[in-house]
C-alpha cells in the first residue's frame, strides 16, 4: 500500500501536485504566479467575490507586478480563482496567505487564520500539506492552527502535514521577487518539514529549513522588529537634530558611506504596510503571556506611532507663521497616500492618519496619488472611503495653503509642486533628494 507521504512526495517532485493559495492579496497573488511558473497547477481562494472576479478578468490588481502576469493567469487553464471553500480538498498543498491584523487594543487578531483553519478542517483529506505564511506570534501554527485541523480526526504528521513559512514580500522592490527571496521553512515533525522544503524548493531559488514552526514564526517577527526599532531610532534622531538645526537625512547619507558597522534607515511620517507597524505587537503580546517585558520594542512602537502627530504639529506651526488661524480653516493637499513609494498598497498607511489629524484640528484636506485614484474601505479609517485623488496641476496647487508630502512616488512632477505651492511640508526628503531646494520646503 502506498502511503500518503509517498504519493505527495512524488507529486511534488514531478510537479503534478495541485496547490491551493488561500488569500489572493499582496502575498497570495505573487506566490500564485511563482508556483504556476514552477509548473504546479493552482487554485486561488478568496472570500472577497470582487477580488476573485477581478483575478478572473485579468485585472492589474497590484501595480508593481507585471500586468501581463494577471492577463496570463486569467487565460491559464491550470489556474482557477474561486470563493468556493468546498474545493479546498482538491489541492495537495494548501498555502494560507490571509491577513493577521491587530485589534483596536493592539492585540493579535487571528480571525482570518482561524476561519481559514476551520474551512480547511471541513475539507481536509489524508495526504494534504498545509502551510501557514501569515505573520504571527511563535506558537500559532502548533497551538492554534494544528488543533483546528485535527478536529475531524486526522492526525498531523501522520495523516496530513503542517508547516510554517513566513512571507517575505517587499512591495515595489525591483531587485527581489518571490522566487529569488530565500524561503524559511519550519515544521514540528520531520515529514512535514521535508515535504514543505520539497515544495518550496521547486518554487524558489533557496530554502532555509529551521527547527520547528515556532522558530520560523520568530524569524519573521525578528526581521520586522529589527526594522521597526531602527526606524524608531532615526525618527527620534530626526527630532533631536531638528532642534539642533541639523539635517538628519544628510547625516544618515554621510554615515552610510562607512563600509562597515552601519546600515541606513530613514525617518518618515509613521510606519505603514502590513508588517512593520503590526509585527512587534504580536511578540510583545506573547511575551506578556509569559511574564516577559519588552520595553525596548514597546518604546520603538511608541516613537513610531507618535510620528503623524509630530508631523501635523510641524504643519500647524508653519501655517501659523503664514496665516491667521494657522491650521484652522486651512486647505492642505496630502501628496502620496500609499504607505510606500511607487505602489498602490494603502495598508496601515500613515497618510490616512495624517488626513484625519489635520481635519480634527479644523483643516480641510484633499489628496493626490497617481496609484490610488480612490480610497477603498479600510478597517481603521472608514470615513475616508470613496474620496478621490485630485489632479496635480498649477491651478490645483494654487488653491491649497500647504502641500504635505507623505509618500514620495517617483511619477510626480516635483518641480511643478515647488513652483506653484505656498508651503510644502516634506516628510520624506523628497524634494532635496531630487535636487530641489526652496525656502517654501520645510522638512518634518
Amino acid at each position: 500500500m502506498t502511503l500518503p507521504i509517498e504519493i505527495l512526495s512524488a507529486a511534488l517532485d514531478n510537479r503534478t501536485a495541485s496547490v491551493g493559495v488561500i488569500g489572493l492579496g499582496y502575498v497570495g497573488l505573487p506566490l500564485t504566479f511563482a508556483v504556476r511558473r514552477a509548473g504546479f497547477s493552482v487554485i486561488g481562494f478568496d472570500v472577497n467575490p470582487a477580488r476573485v472576479e477581478g483575478v478572473k478578468r485579468g485585472e492589474h490588481l497590484i501595480n508593481y507586478i507585471d500586468a501581463e502576469l494577471f492577463r496570463r493567469a486569467a487565460a491559464d487553464p491550470d489556474f482557477a480563482a474561486t470563493t468556493d471553500m468546498s474545493r479546498l480538498g482538491e489541492a495537495d498543498v494548501l498555502v494560507i496567505c490571509v491577513p493577521t491584523p491587530l485589534t483596536r487594543h493592539k492585540e493579535p487578531d487571528l480571525t482570518f487564520v482561524r476561519a481559514t483553519g476551520e474551512a480547511i478542517a471541513g475539507n481536509l483529506r489524508p495526504g494534504q500539506l498545509v502551510i501557514l505564511e501569515s505573520t504571527t506570534w511563535p506558537g500559532t501554527t502548533r497551538e492554534v492552527l494544528q488543533p483546528l485541523l485535527e478536529t475531524g480526526g486526522l492526525v498531523c504528521g501522520r495523516d496530513f502535514f503542517l508547516a510554517f513559512s513566513p512571507e517575505r514580500e517587499d512591495p515595489g522592490n525591483d531587485r527581489f521577487a518571490t522566487a529569488s527571496i530565500p524561503k524559511v521553512v519550519g515544521a514540528d515533525d520531520l515529514v512535514s518539514s521535508d515535504l514543505a522544503t520539497r515544495f518550496y524548493g521547486a518554487v524558489v531559488e533557496r530554502v532555509v529549513p529551521v527547527q520547528g514552526a515556532a522558530t520560523a514564526e520568530a524569524v519573521k517577527l525578528t526581521e520586522n522588529i529589527f526594522r521597526a526599532v531602527n526606524i524608531a531610532l532615526v525618527n527620534e534622531l530626526k527630532t533631536v537634530y531638528e532642534a539642533l538645526d541639523v539635517d538628519v537625512w544628510e547625516v544618515i547619507d554621510a554615515a552610510a558611506t562607512k563600509p562597515f558597522g552601519f546600515m541606513p534607515f530613514y525617518p518618515g511620517p509613521g510606519l505603514g504596510g502590513h508588517c512593520i507597524p503590526i509585527d512587534p505587537f504580536y511578540l510583545t503580546w506573547k511575551a506578556r503571556e509569559h511574564g516577559v517585558e519588552t520595553r525596548f520594542i514597546e518604546l520603538a512602537g511608541l516613537i513610531n506611532t507618535r510620528m503623524p502627530k509630530l508631523v501635523v504639529d510641524r504643519l500647524q506651526a508653519a501655517l501659523a507663521e503664514r496665516r491667521s488661524g494657522g491650521l484652522t480653516g486651512a486647505r492642505v493637499l496630502v501628496l502620496g497616500l500609499a504607505y510606500k513609494k511607487n505602489i498602490n498598497d494603502l495598508r496601515e498607511s500613515p497618510a490616512l492618519e495624517l488626513i484625519e489629524l489635520i481635519e480634527e484640528r479644523g483643516g480641510h484636506t484633499a489628496y493626490h496619488d497617481p496609484h490610488i485614484p480612490r480610497i477603498p474601505p479600510t478597517r481603521e479609517h472608514t470615513a475616508l472611503a470613496g474620496r478621490e485623488s485630485v489632479a496635480l496641476d498649477a491651478e490645483t496647487l494654487g488653491g491649497f495653503d500647504a502641500v504635505l508630502l507623505a509618500t514620495d512616488h517617483d511619477d510626480v512632477d516635483y518641480p511643478l509642486v515647488v513652483h506653484h505651492s505656498r508651503l510644502i511640508i516634506d516628510t520624506r526628503n523628497g524634494f532635496a533628494s531630487r535636487g530641489l531646494s526652496s525656502q517654501l520646503v520645510i522638512k518634518a
